[in-house]
């Protein structure tokens, strides 16, 4: 038998073995623990307990890794008093890097309904949502910066929380812009840097 006669018999067998035929037969797992594990799936009767249920209930006194929420005015926006904190949290630092970490969160987020002014006309709002108020609202202008953080950890009725999406200190961060983009709806230039007055060619 020739070696060329020996390719094409091996050829044939290959495309004998792939001709696309179902097999009734299962298939051949050589580590099959992965497929068929010995474990209780979420929300799954358990009868190794008196109460039946597989998912178990934390152990009290603890906290997952991750999970510890023991500063009030920066995890849930509240001061001392237990209102709405005034002030950023102390270990947060204002400048612009993080106002420009804050308007990028916010043009993400945000901006889809408040648009990336706050005038409450997103693109959102003008498929149909109903629009938000515009940031230059006198009523939200007297907001402490602690309710922003925490309507954005909550939402507020037909804004949904963003807690899950928005990391502690960017939710800090979106705070801050909002705050600066209220400033800047009636600010004068003499809050203006310096700088930006040079670069925008305005006059002091």
């Amino acid at each position: 038998m020739t070696r060329a006669t020996t390719a094409l018999m091996i050829v044939g067998l290959a495309l004998a073995g792939c001709r696309g035929q179902v097999s009734r037969e299962p298939p051949i797992h050589l580590n099959p623990n992965m497929d068929h594990q010995e474990k209780f799936l979420a929300q799954s009767a358990n009868p190794w307990f008196k109460d039946n249920r597989a998912m178990r209930p934390q152990v009290p006194g603890t906290v997952a890794v991750g999970e510890l929420r023991a500063d009030d005015h920066l995890e849930r926006g509240l001061g001392g008093d237990g209102k709405p904190a005034a002030t950023l949290p102390r270990d947060l630092r204002l400048d612009r890097a993080f106002l420009q970490r804050g308007r990028e969160r916010f043009d993400i987020f945000c901006a889809p309904c408040h648009d990336r002014a706050g005038t409450g006309e997103g693109i959102v709002v003008k498929k149909g949502m109903l629009q938000p108020p515009r940031f230059a609202d006198p009523r939200l202008r007297a907001m402490p910066v602690g309710q922003i953080y925490g309507i954005i950890a909550a939402g507020v009725r037909n804004m949904p929380p963003y807690a899950a999406q928005i990391p502690v200190a960017d939710r800090w961060a979106i705070t801050a812009y909002v705050r600066a983009l209220q400033i800047s709806r009636s600010a004068g230039k003499e809050l203006v840097p310096p700088d930006v007055l040079e670069q925008k060619g305005w006059s002091k």
